[in-house]
């Protein structure tokens, strides 16, 4: 005979076990897509490696305006997030700049930045973020079109 109390701490084990295993996939997942970033692609460079590269290249061209319109445009994103988020985009912004061969990252690039940056899902924030902020997004319609 087995007292209840012995079967009720049985299934209470099971239960937290599946918890456990279940936020251990969860951590698996985001240290795997990190890892992915991590590997070097064909030209010997990482995902990362470029990102690094091209916000050391373009950190000359960012004025305080662009820097306030980058904290603008990423201030959605949740905190735990927001410094790695900042980071890729503003690299991306750097590489737009840096193509352009501009003097200095303008709105212009912060915001062709985002666009090639971010996934086609939040290109609909975008649009609704710059609306309410009053900034004439006309021009990057081609690149906000595959969104729809």
């Amino acid at each position: 005979m087995v007292p209840e109390f012995s079967v009720g701490v049985g299934w209470m084990t099971v239960f937290w076990g599946f918890v456990l295993l279940f936020f251990m996939s969860i951590g698996g997942f985001f240290m795997f897509r990190k890892f992915l970033k991590v590997l070097p692609k064909a030209d010997g460079k990482s995902k990362l490696d470029w990102q690094n590269h091209y916000v050391e290249a373009s950190r000359h061209l960012w004025t305080d305006e662009s820097k306030a319109m980058l904290d603008k445009l990423v201030s959605p994103v949740p905190n735990a997030f927001r410094d790695i988020a900042r980071h890729s985009i503003a690299a991306k912004i750097g590489q737009v700049a840096l193509e352009d061969q501009a003097t200095s990252v303008t709105t212009a690039h912060c915001i062709r930045g985002y666009i090639l940056a971010t996934p086609k899902r939040d290109h609909n924030f975008l649009m609704k973020f710059l609306d309410k902020e009053g900034i004439d997004y006309g021009e990057f319609k081609e690149y906000l079109q595959a969104a729809k």
